[in-house]
């Protein structure tokens, strides 16, 4: 679902240096105002702002590979916790997670899905691709029945919960839709909104504005994110 993911940060250099030293991604493109990192079948670009800004993302990895991928992981950073473990299993999803942040404090989960397999060493192959984009904002219900209306489904229902996390998607890819001030999954931190833009494997564009609103577009072929 998704094919281009743009965050905002104040933080672009030590950004750079996290995802292409400490995380060994790929960077395809380098300006001096952003830079993009390729995620297996997915792009993400980070943008220089003049705010400090945080967003939850995840990224799909190998089910078979979680246990090496953790321990790769846990040379090269520390793990957030939640109630004293630094890995969970949702029964929902099949699916085992673990969290960390980058130097900007974005909370990144690897969701280790039980029915993909990828075999040999761990490299950054095993990233296969942007698994939730978290958007925040006041207007649930107005942002989730727009999601609804270009053909994202809303796991398990069609009404939005606006006081709750609503997954909007299908099979390992989901919108991760929550209000202002509820907090983060394995962090301390509360959702705050702040802007990004997607673009989806349909060339539909996504993009959530300060006050949380997101105005949707169909792109044409110069278009970019």
């Amino acid at each position: 679902m998704f094919r281009k993911v743009l965050l905002y940060t104040n933080k672009l250099k030590p950004l750079l240096r996290f995802y292409r030293n400490i995380l060994e991604l790929e960077i395809i493109n380098n300006e001096q105002t952003r830079f993009t990192v390729s995620i297996g079948t997915s792009e993400l670009t980070f943008m220089e702002g003049d705010q400090p800004a945080f967003y939850h993302y995840a990224i799909n990895i190998p089910g078979n590979q979680f246990s090496q991928i953790k321990y790769w992981m846990k040379d090269r950073l520390t793990l957030n916790r939640e109630g004293g473990i630094d890995e969970i299993y949702f029964p929902s999803f099949d699916a085992d997670a673990m969290y960390f942040e980058d130097p900007a404090g974005n909370i990144i989960e690897l969701i280790g899905r039980r029915n993909r397999d990828l075999f040999g060493y761990v490299t950054s192959d095993a990233f296969l691709n942007i698994s939730e984009v978290g958007i925040v904002t006041p207007h649930m219900e107005t942002v989730g029945d727009d999601l609804q209306d270009i053909g994202i489904p809303l796991r398990h229902g069609t009404e939005i919960n606006p006081k709750s996390v609503n997954f909007l998607g299908k099979n390992d890819t989901f919108i991760v839709l929550v209000p202002p001030e509820r907090k983060w999954y394995f962090s301390k931190q509360q959702s705050k909104i702040y802007p990004l833009e997607i673009t989806l494997s349909t060339d539909t564009h996504l993009k959530l504005n300060e006050d949380g609103e997101v105005h949707v577009t169909e792109l044409n072929e110069d278009d970019e994110t």
